[in-house]
């Protein structure tokens, strides 16, 4: 049984060590077969970039010919070998975890990244090179090429530019201006992919580059204008992260038998699948590091584990979410509304972001597509139609809508979920949560009640259900169709917790006097629901409705 390979992102390392490793390599042969030679790829956080750069760089290395076999005999591309194997020097920078703190570090931090590659290179492939401290980025790599050149004119070089927009999404989100400072025309950044652009002309054949976002491409490439972007290409769709194949063969391979992959697929389903990343893409796609975290912990336990998301991918989103500032106004906040609560949006998707202008709506979608917040779901006269992927997005979406919300109302709101978890599951009442929402309502702008319906209301809800993580959360809202606004149903059944069903209803403060037919209204739709089949299952189920007139709020217990 091979090792399963959670947190291992080097390629020799994962193969030589027995780890498994879901073969990708088709995707190595697709890539050399395409006309161009400059690529831009972009996916979410832990999808797996670096291990595919990883895999990149072992295969077309000079230096690993004699290790082929070992590394490859056993994959697609081993077995259907390409003319450029093993004829390359590998350049590789990573661009992650330079310092951002201002200018001085940022630079700093750029220029160390450059140098420890350009290190590794010198000393890996024999060059008579010295790495002056005094230069900068640009200068090093411009020296480089021109020794390169001299001593090795037979050889090429392949540039494999991982987490290329890393410290810039960071600037972006906390620095707009020192990020514009350091991307413009005169910017060390600039300058140096314009080196890179430079080297083309001569010893740099091929170029890898990988990131999040393509929010830098605008102004750092603007002198780099070789690369072909090829992150919503159909031929691509599956090039990173699980197919749901290869995630049962991955668990195949790990001893999971078939009875338990009922129990843990569904679940992993509707945690982490549901990319999609371009228009006509044969299959949705699973986050791979999110799958191996439930599974790393799906196996040291056997049961499935209690936290679904990974924290440190948690973390990453968060710090990501600072971009969403960006836009700002209504936009950001229509936005967000729809998309949380299932409407999805019909846009096209932006290839290059301008730091220089304010984000537009688009902008905004498309930089939720390319965080991973929302994705592919369908076409819509041609266009995308996007959606929130799975519920760990969901959570971390709601949580953020949330936190806008209470922005606007700059108050503190008691978020005390331990105890509304408790009273909903022990007792079945919903007390403490629809005081939670009556908190919000209350301290909204009459402005904000102007926009109020009872989706919006439905909505604040709904993302404070969401953190209520011993219950599966359904709602109408997800499944556009005949069905409870709210259902609160135990994970765990076997405790004896009781669930919840609610039906909502909206009044302006004028319509006061039609509060005893809308929750006769209401009554009336939860006894149609207690005929569904799926519904008469649930033990327990307590049914409410809730009726909110303007920012009071009305319960009653079926």
């Amino acid at each position: 049984m091979k090792k399963l390979p959670y947190g291992i992102s080097n390629y020799e390392e994962l193969i030589e060590d027995g780890y498994y490793y879901a073969d990708k390599t088709m995707y190595l042969e697709k890539l050399e077969n395409i006309a161009e030679k400059r690529i831009m790829f972009l996916r979410p956080r832990k999808f797996g970039k670096t291990l595919f750069t990883s895999v990149l760089e072992n295969y077309y290395d000079i230096k690993k010919v004699d290790k082929f076999e070992k590394l490859y005999g056993n994959t697609y591309i081993g077995k259907n070998p390409t003319k450029l194997r093993n004829t390359y020097n590998i350049l590789r920078f990573n661009f992650s975890g330079i310092d951002t703190t201002n200018a001085e570090t940022t630079i700093k931090g750029f220029k160390e990244k450059v140098s420890i590659a350009i290190e590794g290179f010198v000393a890996k492939y024999g060059l008579d090179f010295y790495v002056n401290p005094e230069l900068t980025a640009e200068g090093l790599l411009s020296s480089l090429i021109e020794a390169f050149k001299i001593q090795k004119a037979e050889d090429k070089i392949y540039v494999i530019i991982d987490e290329y927009d890393h410290f810039a999404n960071e600037l972006l989100g906390f620095n707009t201006n020192q990020f514009k400072n350091l991307v413009s025309k005169n910017g060390k950044v600039r300058k140096w992919y314009e080196i890179l652009k430079e080297g083309t002309e001569s010893v740099v054949d091929r170029i890898f580059i990988t990131g999040v976002a393509p929010i830098t491409l605008d102004s750092l490439t603007s002198g780099f204008n070789i690369g072909s972007d090829k992150t919503q290409n159909d031929a691509f769709n599956e090039m990173m992260g699980f197919t749901e194949e290869e995630l049962k063969e991955l668990m195949k391979e790990q001893n999971i038998s078939k009875e338990e992959q009922k129990e843990i697929l569904p679940i992993m389903k509707e945690n982490y699948d549901g990319y999609r990343f371009s228009l006509y893409g044969k299959e949705k796609m699973y986050n791979s590091n999110m799958c191996l975290y439930f599974l790393n912990n799906y196996l040291e336990n056997r049961r499935i584990p209690t936290q679904l998301i990974d924290v440190n991918i948690a973390s990453d989103y968060t710090k990501l979410g600072k971009m969403l500032d960006l836009c700002k106004g209504e936009e950001r906040e229509k936005v967000i509304e729809k998309t949380v609560s299932g409407e999805g949006i019909v846009s096209e998707i932006t290839q290059k972001f301008n730091p220089a202008m304010e984000f537009t709506e688009t902008d905004l979608v498309s930089m939720l597509y390319y965080l991973g917040y929302l994705t592919i779901e369908d076409e819509e006269v041609g266009y995308p139609k996007l959606n929130i992927p799975n519920k760990v997005m969901k959570e971390i979406y709601s949580d953020y809508f949330l936190q806008i919300l209470k922005r606007n109302i700059d108050v503190d709101i008691n978020e005390n979920y331990t105890e509304i978890a408790r009273e909903i599951a022990l007792e079945g009442k919903i007390d403490k949560i629809v005081e939670m929402l009556r908190e919000y309502l209350k301290n909204l702008s009459n402005r904000d009640f102007i926009k109020f319906d009872e989706k919006y209301v439905k909505l604040i809800f709904y993302c404070i259900a969401m953190n209520l993580k011993i219950f599966r959360l359904k709602s109408e809202m997800e499944v556009q169709r005949k069905y409870p606004d709210i259902l609160l149903i135990p994970k765990d059944r076997s405790k004896g917790y009781k669930g919840v069903m609610i039906e909502f209803k909206y009044l302006k403060k004028e319509e006061a006097e039609k509060l005893k037919g809308k929750q006769e209204e209401a009554r009336n739709q939860i006894k149609e629901y207690m005929k569904f089949e799926e519904i008469k299952d649930i033990q327990d189920l307590n049914c409410y409705t809730v009726v909110a007139v303007n920012d009071e709020i009305y319960v009653e217990k079926i």
